[in-house]
């Protein structure tokens, strides 16, 4: 074995191709360094839980506000604005005990910011439109009249909107319920257009439903603009010719305002019978 292993090592110093090959050195640039090198891994870090606080002034704060508390606070508001009226009758500021250096638009402002606060506290607005044919006559009292109903109408729908929806919405569980709060939420302009003509349905009842469901701003304010002219604008005119009650126009206004009632009287009658009969 020692032979033979000599003689091929002779063979292969002697003759021959040497077959053993030998590898050069690898050059490794920077840029080939930079990527092998191993970059360390970065541990996920777990996602920080809101910490919730506790103790009496978070139990506190939390029932506070909670959805029944604030409407209880919307209620405590509609009851002091009620009883404001009744104690101190601010709708006869409108129309009697109005300040005389106050005219002209700058009056006409006034008169609709009061307007909409006294709308929101209960008073008809049959008076309030009244009182602004007398004051302002036919135009301007028109004006008036309608930026404060556009103006109590949101502000109604704001304090619903905010203090009565989360506790209200739960108890739409009636049929006739469900079925008002999916035409008001799917159909709120053409819905909204429909309440504010027909005339026997309360102003301010129509405010907080609008404000229960889920009709968004624009259409509830376009609506109530443009629902609410033609029986403001008729009992406008009617105020502002109250003196003269032979005179066309006054009769006019009044023809407009009892045919509407008669026609939403004679279609609420209609109905009445009709889901009697269901």
């Amino acid at each position: 074995m020692l032979a033979d292993a000599a003689t091929d090592s002779r063979g292969t110093r002697s003759g021959g191709t040497a077959t053993a090959t030998t590898q050069a050195p690898v050059q490794i640039t920077g840029t080939e360094l930079a990527a092998v090198v191993a970059v360390p891994a970065v541990m996920p870090v777990a996602p920080l839980l809101p910490v919730t606080p506790t103790g009496l002034a978070a139990r506190c704060t939390r029932a506070l506000l909670s959805p029944w508390s604030r409407l209880s606070l919307l209620l405590v508001l509609l009851a002091g604005a009620a009883s404001t009226v009744l104690l101190f009758h601010p709708q006869r500021l409108l129309s009697d005990g109005w300040p005389p250096q106050l005219s002209g638009a700058m009056a006409a402002l006034v008169f609709a910011a009061a307007y909409g606060l006294c709308s929101v506290a209960f008073v008809p607005r049959p008076l309030l439109n009244l009182a602004a044919g007398a004051l302002f006559g036919s135009q301007l009292g028109t004006g008036a009249a309608l930026a404060g109903t556009v103006l109590g109408a949101a502000i109604s729908f704001g304090l619903g909107r905010v203090l009565g929806q989360d506790a209200l919405r739960p108890l739409l569980r009636g049929r006739w319920l469900k079925a008002a709060d999916g035409q008001l939420s799917k159909h709120g302009f053409r819905s909204m257009m429909a309440a504010r003509l027909f005339p026997g349905l309360p102003f301010w009842g129509v405010n907080y439903c609008a404000a229960v469901s889920r009709m968004r701003w624009m259409p509830f304010l376009l609506a109530t603009a443009l629902g609410s002219i033609p029986n403001t604008a008729a009992y406008v005119v009617a105020g502002a010719r109250a003196s003269s009650p032979t005179s066309p126009a006054f009769l006019i206004a009044m023809a407009c305002i009892a045919l509407p009632a008669l026609g939403g009287a004679v279609v609420a009658w209609r109905k009445r019978h009709h889901l009697r009969a269901r």
